[in-house]
């Protein structure tokens, strides 16, 4: 029987304790199991960094969502990212990034990655011939946003699929901004998943953690392995934490972009707004391609002002928008990228304008979000 999203969110991964009929999930908050006999673990657990009752549910609710064969879930997106491109990539190996796309992911690349020995173009990932043409020999992973961070452009991900099949490499979406409940790229061709399940998987600002999700048995076996080798898991607490955030994730989404939508129609009729990013906009250059890959346009809006010193302002002036880091909470936030999250991608392809504003639209009632945004935005 195939059930509905929300079903999956509540139910995959999490029936009702066996031993007691809890209906929530316990947290199995322990380092180590005993053994029935030696080489002879019970159920097959024997370390909690290897496997982990209450992280295996996390995992398989996330394949349930995401329409995955497995998943696997750490202690951070950025870790998630790192054990995905030391298992698929070799040193000399090249992989394309976005040309937009969240500072931590260009810093890993840059930083990390590069000094592992692995090389990096970035390309307009809107452009599939820009895609295409920046592909060569050694290229193994075509990494995408969409929506992006923070520009909020849209990749199509069954037309890059394409192109990266083509050349024999791996098309990985980054799928953070959408959530599953509003894209599900694995449909559409991408061959791993990446989340920070800390945004809207998580969506409560209160755990912090990664995933990947995947169809190949192989590559995800690889995974796992080096999720284990390399250790960088999520604990238990937090496995249970997330879980708990995924059961409202539908409901949450939906208040999400419904108030999105609000800030969206406030800000473009607002004479200190230059410029209003959302892919639901008619007249965003990715609204097609949104529209016809995801179920909605999202919470994420960005725009820019009249200057980096009126952005900056604004950011400062809000009261009910938190100034902080991090999204897809349901506390609306307010940032300032040049300064704060895309601040190690200054200098590079992928700085981002000085009067951009991010917002993430949170479900608080709108007409208090609304007043928030005029107060912050009158000079």
């Amino acid at each position: 029987m195939t059930h509905g999203f929300e079903t999956l969110a509540i139910h995959a991964g999490q029936e009702p304790d066996p031993v007691t009929g809890a209906v929530v999930l316990p947290i199995f908050q322990t380092s180590t199991y005993a053994q029935d006999a030696v080489g002879s673990p019970r159920l097959g657990y024997e370390y909690s960094r290897t496997t982990n009752p209450t992280r295996d549910s996390l995992q398989e609710c996330l394949a349930a969502l995401e329409g995955g064969r497995r998943a696997l879930t750490f202690a951070s997106g950025l870790a998630a990212e790192d054990t995905l491109l030391r298992t698929a990539c070799r040193p000399g190996d090249h992989v394309i990034i976005p040309d937009d796309a969240y500072g931590g992911t260009f810093r890993l690349f840059s930083k990390v990655a590069e000094r592992w020995g692995l090389t990096w173009t970035a390309a307009s990932i809107h452009s599939v011939e820009s895609v295409r043409a920046a592909m060569t020999d050694r290229t193994k992973i075509v990494w995408v946003e969409t929506p992006t961070n923070p520009l909020l452009g849209i990749a199509d991900i069954a037309a890059l699929a394409q192109v990266a099949h083509d050349r024999g490499a791996l098309l990985v979406v980054d799928n953070t901004f959408a959530s599953p409940y509003l894209q599900q790229p694995l449909h559409l061709g991408a061959d791993v998943v990446v989340h920070s399940t800390t945004k809207y998987l998580g969506g409560h600002s209160d755990v912090v953690g990664g995933a990947l999700i995947g169809t190949d048995e192989q590559l995800m076996g690889e995974l796992a392995f080096h999720q284990n080798a390399m250790g960088a898991i999520n604990g238990p607490f937090d496995a249970w934490l997330t879980l708990r955030g995924i059961k409202t994730l539908g409901v949450r989404m939906d208040r999400h972009c419904d108030n999105a939508e609000k800030v969206v129609e406030f800000l473009s009729r607002n004479q200190a707004v230059s410029q209003v990013l959302y892919p639901g906009l008619p007249d965003h250059p990715g609204h097609e391609t949104a529209a016809k890959q995801m179920r909605r346009f999202g919470g994420m809006v960005s725009f820019r002002a009249q200057s980096e010193e009126h952005a900056v302002e604004i950011c400062n002036r809000a009261r009910l928008f938190v100034l902080g880091e991090s999204l897809g909470g349901v506390e609306s936030l307010i940032e300032h990228p040049g300064r704060m999250t895309h601040a190690s991608a200054a200098g590079s392809p992928l700085e981002v304008p000085g009067d951009l504003v991010r917002l993430s639209v949170g479900i608080e009632t709108i007409d208090d979000l609304l007043a928030d945004l005029e107060y912050a935005l009158a000079r």
